[in-house]
């Protein structure tokens, strides 16, 4: 096994969107940062693949928005919710950043651009690189052991981050709990996803559509395709011979709108499905040295549209605490005041919206429940306005916009 003779000062296994993210704002402030993925890009990932308005800041800000537009991202106007016996109600894009729109963008288009600019700005890439563990010294995690096709190497860092998404390649093996809860969610949902064309989705609009044991998600990205994404329960799954265009047809369709959009849809990828954990709060500091952000950190619920700007802002975060308190070039202080400084913000920034979301989870999976709350929410645009931007409010009560 071989060894990097100079450790890094941050290194980060996962390069999704809240590890690009970290890596870039890192680098951009002075650090030395070793990026970590497991696939070669760009590659497919299962993903709505809707990015809300409050996401342009971030691209501006990491220097990809050109990018991103070159890459043919569609523009969304409105998210429309519709019930499984018909009634919807929309939320325009606008009301979470004024005068913007949200974006319809495939993940490898989209993490390919970011992983660009990472290499741009001096992050050391490391594509087909598995992680396959820590170095832990003394109880404290002091980089990561690496796994290629071809060799193994250990790579030593003053901070190690986890965004490996709901995978947590490096969290889990400090987490006794993670095999249970791994094991729980085999036996409770999986997601699907694919991209479509000739589907008829309102252009500009992401459809959600619900229906008994889950719900889905449709919407334009590049080239003309849609993205269709959806959950259900594992039995439904089974009971289906884990079918997906089975599923898709007795489930998914079975809402009454996306039979509508979806009858004359042809299939242009392969199906991606995942069973899933859970959602909410996982370990931020899962040991000393090492951090988790992304997915790795939390999973809020895909209807609030609000995936990908939790992963950007946790990158955000992750790296503005890192820079204020590890000091590249000055002055440092003890990695364990960065873990306190961290768990500190992510609470302040991301508790209320994880509540408020975990809450409407309890409609969501419940046809009777989503009918109600589409009816009601469809009253009052003040109301509905107030609800929607609470999946992104921070504890203080200001959006990620107004705090960003």
């Amino acid at each position: 096994m071989m060894s990097s003779a100079e450790p890094f000062d941050v290194a980060i296994a996962g390069a999704g969107p809240a590890g690009t993210s970290a890596a870039i704002r890192l680098a951009l402030n002075g650090a030395r940062v070793l990026l970590l993925e497991e696939k070669k890009f760009p590659r497919a990932k299962l993903c709505g693949e809707f990015i809300s308005p409050e996401c342009i800041s971030h691209f501006q800000q990491l220097g990809v928005m050109d990018q991103m537009l070159s890459a043919g991202a569609s523009s969304l106007r409105e998210t429309v919710f519709h019930s499984a016996r018909g009634h919807k109600v929309a939320v325009p894009s606008e009301w979470f950043t004024a005068g913007a729109t949200a974006l319809g963008l495939s993940r490898s288009e989209m993490d390919q651009r970011l992983l660009e600019r990472a290499r741009a700005v001096g992050v050391m890439v490391l594509e087909g690189a598995h992680a396959a563990g820590v170095i832990l010294e003394n109880d404290f995690v002091c980089g990561v052991k690496v796994k290629t096709s071809t060799e193994a190497n250990e790579y030593r860092a003053r901070l190690t981050i986890d965004a490996t998404g709901r995978t947590r390649a490096l969290a889990r093996h400090f987490d006794p709990e993670s095999n249970s809860r791994s094991s729980k969610g085999r036996r409770g949902l999986v997601a699907f996803k694919a991209h479509l064309e000739n589907t008829g989705v309102v252009p500009g609009a992401c459809e959600i559509y619900f229906y008994r044991g889950g719900y889905g998600g449709l919407s334009q990205i590049e080239d003309g395709l849609s993205n269709l994404c959806f959950i259900v329960s594992a039995s439904d799954v089974r009971r289906r011979g884990s079918d997906p265009d089975r599923v898709l047809r007795e489930v998914v369709m079975q809402n009454s709108r996306a039979a509508k959009t979806l009858e004359q849809a042809r299939l242009c990828s392969p199906w991606l499905s995942v069973s899933l954990e859970g959602f909410g709060r996982r370990i931020l500091t899962p040991a000393r040295g090492l951090l988790t952000i992304g997915d790795a950190a939390s999973f809020i619920d895909p209807f609030t549209g609000s995936g990908m700007l939790m992963a950007l802002e946790s990158g955000q975060v992750v790296a503005d605490t890192i820079v204020s308190q590890l000091g590249f070039g000055g002055e440092a202080q003890t990695v364990e005041l960065v873990a306190r400084e961290y768990e500190r913000e992510y609470t302040r920034r991301f508790d209320s919206r994880l509540r408020v979301s975990g809450l409407l989870r309890r409609a969501a999976f419940v046809p009777h429940l989503a009918e109600s709350a589409i009816l009601i929410f469809g009253t009052s645009a003040h109301l509905r306005r107030k609800l929607a931007r609470a999946t992104r409010r921070t504890n203080s009560g200001q959006s990620p916009a107004s705090s960003s």
